[in-house]
C-alpha cells in the first residue's frame, strides 16, 4: 500500500528518511545494546552450569525468591539456556527497547514542535498525521529489525528457533506498545519533556506493577501491565503465543487515541495546558544556576526515587546469595572475578555497588546532553545575549550532571549498605565499608559524563558517542564477568579498574587517574564551547 501524496499522511515517506538519516547512528547504537543485553548471556549459561544437578539446584532456588521474581519476573524453566535468559534478560531487553521507542517518538514529534520546526512543515505539503505516522513507522521498524537480529543470533548460539521467535517477540511487542503510549503523551505534554515525562512514569508504574504481581501472592497484578506480558508469553518454556494479542490490542487502542488526539490540539500546544508562572521569579531562578535545577529537578527527583527503590531490592539480595549461588563453583569464580575474596553475601555488594554506579552515568549523560537540545532548540543564543557567559552556563548543567549522578550513587549505594549491612549476619558487613565501596564509584561516574561534556564543546555533533560510551561500561560492567572476557576487554570500563569494596583494599592510584582525566575532559568542554560557534 503506498502513501499518499495528498491528505493527512502526505509527506510521511519523505519525514521517514529524514529522521533514518539523521539518526542513523543512533538507531544502529540502540539495536546494538538491544541485541547484545539480550544474546550475551546464553553462551555462559552452558559453562555456569554444566550439569543437570546444577540446573535443577537453580531452578529450586531462583523460583522460589521472592526478591529475584520482583526483580527478573517468574522463572518458568531454567533447566536450559533459552529459559534462563528469557527470566535473566527477557525483561530488560523489553525496557530497553520500551525507552528507546518513547525517547524517539517524542524526540521526532513533540521536540519538533518545541523547536518550531514543525509548524514550519505544516505549511508545507505535509499531512496532519505525517510526522507522527513517520515516527511510529521507523520506530517500529526499529524494533522489528532489533527482534530479527536477536532471532538470528540467538538461533546461531544454538537456540531453539520457535523460542526465540517467542523470547523477541515479546521484548519487540513491549516496546512497539510503549512507542503508542508515546504517541498518546505527545498529545497531551505541552513540552516534550513533559510526554518524555508521562510515557516514562507509566512505563515505570508498569515495572512497579508487574514487579508486584510476580512477587506476591496477587499474580492478576501482572497480566495487567504490558512488562507482565513480556514474562507471561513465556519463551522456551510452552511459547504461549495468545499473549501477543494483548499487545496487539493495547496499541490499536493507543494509536487510536493519539490519532483522535492530534485533531483535537494544535500545533506546539498540548492537551494538558502548563500552569502559568508567578509575574516575577523566585529568588532560586535568580542565575543561571537556578534555570539549570528548575530544568532539571524532575528527571533528578524521579530518578533519586528508583534509585532508593532500587537500593532497597538488591540490598535485601545479599542475605539470600549463599544460598542461591549454593555449590556452583563456576558462579563462585565469577562472582569473586568481580568483587575480590570474602564471604559470598560480602563479594555481592562488592559486585553489585559497579552496577549503581554505572546506572548513575545514564542520567548524567542525559543531563549532561540536555545542554545540546537548548542550543540547537534556539533557546541558548538569547541566554548569552544577557551577561551570562558560556563557561557559567556550561558549569550550571556539569553541576546538575555531575553533582545529581553523584547524589543518585550516593543515595542508591547507601540503601545498600543499610539494608544488607542490616541483614547480612555475623556482621560480616559494615555500614561504612559498603558506603565507602559506593562512593568510589562516583569518580568513573564523572569520567563517562565528562566524556560527553567534552564532545558538547568540541564535537556537538558526535554526542551520541556519549550514550554509546554509556552503553560499553553498563554491558561491560554487568555482563563483562559472566561471559569471561579477558581482563584486557574489562579495563575498558572505568569501573572495572577501581578497587572493589568490601573485599579489597583501598588503593588511592585509579582513583587519582581517573580524577586527574575527569578535570581534563572537564577542561575541554569548556575551552572548546569558548572557541566554537553556537548552533555549529
Amino acid at each position: 500500500m503506498s502513501i499518499p501524496k495528498t491528505g493527512s499522511l502526505a509527506g510521511t515517506v519523505t519525514l521517514m528518511r529524514h529522521i533514518l538519516r539523521r539518526d542513523r547512528f543512533r538507531l544502529i547504537i540502540w539495536i546494538a545494546v538491544a541485541v547484545f543485553i539480550s544474546t550475551a548471556t546464553y553462551s555462559a549459561y552452558e559453562g555456569l552450569y554444566p550439569t543437570m544437578e546444577s540446573r535443577q539446584g537453580l531452578q529450586s532456588q531462583l523460583g522460589a525468591s521472592p526478591s529475584l521474581a520482583l526483580m527478573y519476573g517468574p522463572a518458568f524453566d531454567l533447566l536450559n539456556a533459552g529459559g534462563f535468559i528469557a527470566w535473566r534478560v527477557g525483561l530488560y531487553t523489553a525496557l530497553v527497547l520500551a525507552i528507546f521507542a518513547i525517547l524517539t517518538v517524542v524526540r521526532q514529534t513533540r521536540a519538533e514542535e518545541d523547536a518550531q520546526r514543525a509548524e514550519m512543515l505544516a505549511s508545507g505539503v505535509v499531512g496532519r498525521y505525517a510526522m507522527l505516522a513517520a515516527a511510529m513507522a521507523v520506530v517500529v521498524g526499529t524494533i522489528v529489525v532489533a527482534g530479527l537480529l536477536m532471532v538470528a543470533v540467538l538461533i546461531g548460539y544454538g537456540a531453539d528457533a520457535v523460542g526465540s521467535i517467542a523470547f523477541a517477540g515479546a521484548a519487540a511487542a513491549c516496546g512497539v506498545v510503549f512507542a503508542a503510549v508515546a504517541a498518546v503523551t505527545v498529545q497531551l505534554g505541552s513540552y516534550s519533556r513533559v510526554a518524555n515525562g508521562l510515557a516514562l512514569a507509566a512505563l515505570g508504574l508498569a515495572f512497579v506493577l508487574r514487579g508486584w504481581g510476580d512477587a506476591t501472592d496477587h499474580p492478576w497484578a501482572s497480566w495487567l501491565s504490558p512488562m507482565g506480558w513480556v514474562s507471561q508469553v513465556r519463551a522456551f518454556a510452552g511459547n504461549r503465543w495468545e499473549v501477543f494479542l494483548l499487545f496487539a490490542g493495547l496499541f490499536v487502542v493507543l494509536v487510536s487515541v493519539a490519532a483522535l488526539l492530534v485533531r483535537r490540539r494544535d500545533v506546539g500546544m498540548g492537551l494538558i495546558k502548563p500552569r502559568e508562572g508567578r509575574a516575577e521569579a523566585g529568588a532560586a531562578l535568580h542565575g543561571v544556576f537556578g534555570l539549570a535545577w528548575r530544568m532539571q529537578r524532575g528527571l533528578l527527583i524521579g530518578w533519586a526515587v528508583a534509585f532508593v527503590a532500587f537500593g532497597v531490592i538488591l540490598g535485601s539480595l545479599a542475605t539470600a546469595f549463599d544460598e542461591l549461588i549454593g555449590d556452583n563453583e563456576q558462579a563462585k569464580q565469577i562472582i569473586e572475578r568481580m568483587g575480590g575474596t570474602g564471604q559470598l553475601s560480602v563479594l555481592y555488594v562488592a559486585a553489585i555497588l559497579p552496577i549503581i554506579g554505572v546506572i548513575a552515568v545514564l542520567y548524567g549523560v542525559a543531563a549532561m546532553l540536555r545542554t545540546r537540545t537548548e542550543e540547537t532548540e534556539g533557546r541558548l543564543e538569547p541566554l548569552l545575549a544577557t551577561p551570562v557567559s558560556r563557561w557559567r552556563w556550561l558549569g550550571s548543567h556539569l553541576l546538575m550532571a555531575l553533582g545529581g549522578s553523584a547524589l543518585l550513587v550516593i543515595l542508591g549505594g547507601g540503601t545498600i549498605a543499610v539494608v544488607a549491612s542490616a541483614t547480612v549476619p555475623d556482621g560480616a558487613l559494615g555500614f561504612w565499608e559498603a558506603f565507602q565501596g559506593a562512593l568510589i564509584q562516583i569518580p568513573a561516574t564523572w569520567l563517562i559524563i565528562a566524556i560527553s561534556a567534552a564532545l558538547v564543546g568540541v564535537a556537538p555533533r558526535l554526542t551520541g558517542v556519549g550514550w554509546a560510551a554509556a552503553g560499553v561500561a553498563l554491558a561491560i560492567t554487568w555482563l563483562g564477568a559472566a561471559l569471561g572476557l579477558p581482563d584486557a576487554a574489562l579495563k575498558i570500563s572505568p569501573f572495572e579498574n577501581l578497587p572493589r569494596i568490601p573485599g579489597q583494599e583501598l588503593t588511592a592510584t585509579p582513583l587519582l587517574i581517573i580524577g586527574a582525566l575527569v578535570v581534563a575532559l572537564l577542561a575541554v568542554a569548556i575551552l572548546g564551547l569558548r572557541r566554537r560557534d553556537i548552533g555549529a
